[in-house]
């Protein structure tokens, strides 16, 4: 027996090795790269090559230079993610609760996008917030935008191509959280003279926060991070900090600055995430 449960805890560790590899190939040595690149001298260059001189300088040099688009991505990412739990929230309600056989049908479409380029749909957006597009037409129409306002280049253009593009990573935690509510215990929180508002907050909100935390996280994470809807839904006045890292790195060629700015973002992130799982009493969900 003992020889048993020996021989499957070898077989258990046996399975572990090519995820460990994975990870030491794919992320262990290039986040060791990176590392290394942000403390390069910055006096170095692609063609003559640079120099290990631990340039701790880097980092501060780059907070100085380049906070402001740290700022406006953290400030895009949240208030993506914001509107992403808001939308997928009711979204995701209505699919466990109201679609019956329709389910498995909505869950198709929210998945739909996917079939399709990221590039492409975001492209999409462009042209559907061009200046005489029908959306920028019609809202001038009813007076909301001026005869010269505009929705492509605004903050309001990279909110919702973030919120559109990344709105199925929202719903589907939700969807996996919502659906295995025992509508019984809403029910019982009618029978006990809740209000549909109160049984919300105190039934159906606690027993979804799993899925909240989880859609909240695999928004904000690459919606930070993101600078393709930057790129194509706004302008330089609404450029985000991984348009920055793109450009340090292809045109401009500045790999210690690239590196030093990709490192402080990765450690912004973890830190966030790490205090807001805490604070929302899910760390067992890590």
């Amino acid at each position: 027996m003992s020889e048993t449960v020996r021989k499957r805890g070898r077989t258990g560790y046996l399975l572990l090795i090519p995820g460990v590899l994975w990870l030491g190939l794919f992320f262990v040595i290039p986040l060791y790269s990176l590392v290394a690149t942000s403390l390069f001298d910055p006096s170095g260059s692609d063609t003559v090559g640079y120099t290990m001189t631990y340039h701790w300088a880097n980092y501060s040099h780059v907070i100085s230079d380049y906070w402001q688009p740290l700022v406006r991505s953290l400030a895009y990412g949240a208030l993506a993610t914001l509107f992403c739990l808001i939308l997928g929230y009711v979204l995701a309600y209505a699919i466990a609760f109201k679609a019956g056989r329709w389910k498995n049908l909505m869950l198709v479409l929210v998945i739909a996008p996917f079939f399709t380029s990221f590039l492409v749909r975001t492209l999409s957006w462009k042209l559907l917030l061009a200046d005489d597009g029908i959306i920028v037409n019609t809202l001038q129409f009813v007076h909301i935008l001026g005869a010269d306002g505009r929705l492509l280049a605004t903050p309001f253009a990279v909110i919702a191509g973030l919120t559109y593009n990344f709105l199925p990573f929202m719903v589907l935690p939700l969807y996996a959280s919502i659906d295995k509510i025992d509508p019984r215990l809403i029910e019982a929180s009618s029978d006990l003279y809740a209000n549909p508002f109160v049984g919300f907050f105190k039934v159906t909100w606690p027993l979804s926060l799993p899925g909240v935390v989880s859609g909240t996280l695999l928004t904000f994470i690459p919606a930070v991070g993101d600078y393709i809807n930057a790129e194509l839904l706004g302008s330089p006045n609404q450029r985000m900090i991984g348009s920055v890292i793109q450009s340090l790195f292809t045109n401009a060629n500045n790999y210690p600055a690239a590196g030093a700015l990709s490192v402080i973002l990765m450690l912004l992130i973890v830190v966030m995430v790490l205090f807001y799982v805490r604070r929302a009493g899910t760390e067992d969900l890590l």
